[in-house]
């Protein structure tokens, strides 16, 4: 098998049903369960209309430029799958467009993340399937590999291994990965719960902001009154 030119089988995968329950939480509360020390960066933004990301990975790296091994993960990916492109971030050349969007919603798959670029915006943003992309161009790829499917890959710091869970929402994208599935989804929906608690005090009028004065003078923070002319 040669490095760098090599299609591999996916080994594990997270659950549909571990998928579903990750999807009722944003991807903030998710993010700041894994101790806000996890992120793709903030140039993969949704292109689509709206709606979360959220299935396994099936992990392509491709050389920048060129889509062939990505075509390859289309066809490989099953129902529900994210198909996520490390492109090297380049943005001279589109790795996926609306043909290839189009293949991926007729086989059911979950969505697409490209680091790099992609091209037929207008018919992406007219759509409610996932993509998510550092750019746009409208120049072609090319279809001539390298790239190797189902390997680890990286985006902007972010360690991504095929089967490990990927969401998606305005916010951004992150990565949970497969070991880490039940001890993150348990913090999430503890920190979603007082989310909601929180905002509904905020809205009643009752939140208790007596914590930011006490953080104040924990870290001895000096409050300079102004000193006002005497009355006369």
């Amino acid at each position: 098998m040669t490095a760098g030119f090599r299609i591999q089988e996916r080994q594990r995968k997270v659950s549909a049903e571990d998928v579903k329950l990750f999807a009722e939480i944003p991807v903030a509360n998710i993010s700041d369960s894994m101790s806000r020390m996890t992120a793709a960066g903030p140039r993969l933004r949704p292109l689509h209309i709206g709606g979360k990301l959220a299935g396994a990975a099936i992990t392509v790296k491709s050389r920048p430029g060129d889509n062939l091994m990505v075509h390859k993960a289309l066809d490989l990916a099953e129902p529900g799958d994210i198909v996520v492109v490390d492109a090297g971030g380049d943005m001279s050349n589109a790795i996926i467009g609306e043909l290839m969007v189009a293949h991926a919603i007729q086989r059911g798959l979950g969505g697409i993340v490209i680091n790099g670029a992609v091209r037929d915006l207008a018919a992406i943003q007219a759509g409610t399937f996932p993509v998510f992309a550092a750019g746009v161009t409208h120049r072609g790829p090319y279809k001539d590999g390298p790239g190797e499917i189902n390997v680890p890959i990286a985006i902007d710091g972010m360690v991504i291994a095929p089967g490990d869970l990927m969401v998606g929402d305005s916010d951004g994208l992150l990565c949970v990965p497969f070991d880490d599935l039940q001890a993150v989804y348990a913090a999430a929906r503890k920190k979603n719960d007082a989310e909601a608690e929180q905002m509904a005090n905020i809205i009643a009028g009752r939140s208790d902001r007596s914590w930011v004065d006490a953080s104040l003078q924990r870290l001895n923070c000096q409050i300079v009154t102004a000193v006002r002319p005497a009355n006369g």
